[in-house]
């Protein structure tokens, strides 16, 4: 793998807090040209440091005013391979990670309600064929979220 150098780090703190900045601004910040910057990211982007960009969305002003966390056990971890696409379908899952501990899998999801949540649960996650036990935990507060730390 290529190395990533102050000048990368620096690229990526700058557009880490404003996706959308314009690369001139990026270059005059950086003190190099556009067409460098231009060069940079792309870089970047072919090693795999950038997996994207876009745009974040509130979910609350869409009216999914619950974030939920939820422990799932399979009947064996082997079954994360099949219960995966079939979490997929549900448009409210926005994270699916297989870990280790006392869950097979944490999921991540926003539910318009608790309402809402209960049929997720109970007419969707929990009658997927492997899902043996789901512990949900909700979240009253996003207090941060920011992106993995690199040091200039």
């Amino acid at each position: 793998m290529e190395k990533i150098d102050k000048l990368d780090r620096q690229i990526l703190s700058i557009i880490s807090k404003n996706a959308r900045m314009p690369f001139k601004e990026v270059a005059e910040a950086c003190g190099v040209s556009r067409a460098a910057i231009h060069q940079r990211v792309q870089r970047l982007m072919d090693m795999h440091v950038i997996l994207g960009s876009g745009y974040h969305i509130n979910p609350k002003v869409l009216g999914y005013n619950t974030c939920t966390y939820i422990g799932v056990k399979l009947e064996r971890g082997s079954m994360y391979k099949d219960v995966v696409p079939e979490l997929e379908k549900i448009q409210e899952i926005v994270e699916i990670n297989f870990t280790t501990g006392p869950y097979s899998m944490m999921i991540k999801l926003y539910a318009r309600d608790n309402e809402h949540l209960m049929e997720l649960l109970n007419g969707k996650i929990q009658e997927i064929p492997g899902v043996t036990e789901t512990e949900t935990l909700i979240s009253l507060c996003e207090s941060l979220k920011r992106e993995i730390p690199f040091n200039l």
